[in-house]
């Protein structure tokens, strides 16, 4: 049977998205493999429980007092309409929350912006600056939208690999003149996400000091601010002058169990701010009023987010001394819930070229799921975000990843 005619608007597609041939790679997403991968060790061994710790998202539910506060402002009808860039109540919550947490203060009314999550906020900031030809800054291995977004519209992405013999910061001097002259944006993240390397003040005030000197706008991903370990949070707005060169932004997510309802803030310089909420306004109109009102209840509830990064700091401990019993050459990160190692080199008679050949073995052999990156030496991500009730579970979860692991004959 001969395969199907393309449909007449095939050559129409937009080359950002691959033109004519949109549709027609066989190139497969990494987590789209795991997921194959993942299935195929259950139908292969149902017997043999899968040990999750590729899941990239909390595992439990928002705090009780957040949904009936869901509960509460879904009930009224002033809250039925649209939100476009966000509720005054939301927005005061969040200048409270940075004030409280950080010693930041913010104008409520022109410095805070409401996001749908904070990927929609690296999809329309590079809209706010990027032209064809113009350079987005971002380290990797890290989240990808910005950079999506700034090919989208025609700009360029330089990427800064993060090193542990450089403590996972960018290396900024590295940069060319024409690169640091066509830069527009600078997108980090710290805590950062997967390498667990937190930023320190002397590293942002580099990073203020490039921006004035380069005239780069400096967008700081603090998802997982609230997830640090080492130290208290730190914000890039607490440090003198980062107001004057880039936003921050913050997500529900992570630190207030809130996944999928789809809340955050783009905080910062106003000017910034503004050009922000004027993408969005031409882009959405709103998150819903009562999911607003819950998420300030979350931001001015400061147990919450304490709660949460006391369990995810022990599930790390826990999980860094079974992977250690094992070979693993890691150590205690300074946030998030991920911990960011190198990949064996081989199990056994099997040699592996790169940290995706590690991954696939684990679950293939053993039904141990981890995510791999490959873009700064070969690392292997574990997320201590899997399914346990009890303290007693999460230990039976580690003795059984030892077990496994152990008779892998692992080596690095």
């Amino acid at each position: 049977m001969s395969a199907a005619a393309d449909p007449w608007f095939q050559t129409l597609f937009a080359d950002r998205i691959g033109g004519a041939n949109y549709g027609k790679g066989t190139d497969i997403y990494k987590f789209e493999k795991i997921k194959r991968a993942k299935r195929k060790a259950l139908a292969d061994h149902p017997e043999r429980k899968l040990l999750d710790f590729g899941i990239g998202e909390n595992d439990d539910m928002a705090d009780v007092s957040v949904r009936e506060a869901l509960t509460r402002e879904a009930n009224k009808v002033e809250n039925r309409g649209y939100a476009d860039n966000g509720i005054q109540n939301y927005k005061d919550a969040a200048a409270e929350f940075m004030h409280r947490q950080f010693g930041v203060k913010l104008d409520p009314v022109t410095e805070v912006c409401h996001c749908i999550g904070s990927k929609p906020a690296y999809a329309m900031l590079p809209a706010c600056f990027i032209n064809p030809g113009d350079i987005t800054l971002m380290t990797v291995p890290g989240y990808p939208v910005a950079g999506t977004w700034t090919r989208y519209l025609g700009g360029e992405v330089v990427r800064l690999p993060l090193k542990a013999d450089k403590g996972f910061f960018p290396d900024l001097d590295g940069l060319s003149a024409d690169t640091k002259k066509r830069a527009k944006l600078l997108v980090i993240n710290y805590p950062n996400s997967p390498t667990g390397a937190v930023a320190t003040t002397d590293f942002y005030k580099r990073v203020i000091e490039f921006a004035h000197k380069n005239q780069v706008v400096i967008v700081q991903d603090a998802a997982h601010i609230l997830l640090s370990y080492a130290a208290e949070p730190l914000s890039f707005l607490q440090v003198d002058g980062a107001k004057e060169v880039g936003v921050e932004v913050h997500s529900m997510s992570k630190g207030f169990n809130m996944i999928g309802w789809r809340l955050g803030f783009v905080c910062g310089n106003a000017k910034i701010v503004q050009a922000y909420a004027d993408v969005k306004d031409n882009s959405d109109s709103g998150q819903f009023m009562a999911i607003q009102h819950a998420a300030a209840q979350a931001l001015r509830t400061p147990a919450i987010p304490v709660e949460i990064r006391a369990k995810y700091k022990r599930r790390l401990e826990k999980l860094v001394t079974a992977l250690k019993e094992v070979g693993f050459k890691c150590s205690m990160p300074g946030g998030t819930y991920f911990l960011y190692t190198n990949a064996p080199l081989s199990a056994g008679d099997r040699n592996f070229s790169n940290a995706e050949e590690a991954s696939q073995y684990l679950i293939h052999d053993q039904s141990v799921c981890c995510v791999p990156w490959d873009d700064a030496g070969a690392y292997l991500r574990f997320s201590v975000t899997y399914i346990a009730n009890t303290e007693a579970e999460e230990d039976a979860l580690m003795a059984e990843t030892v077990a496994r692991l152990k008779g892998m004959r692992l080596t690095f």
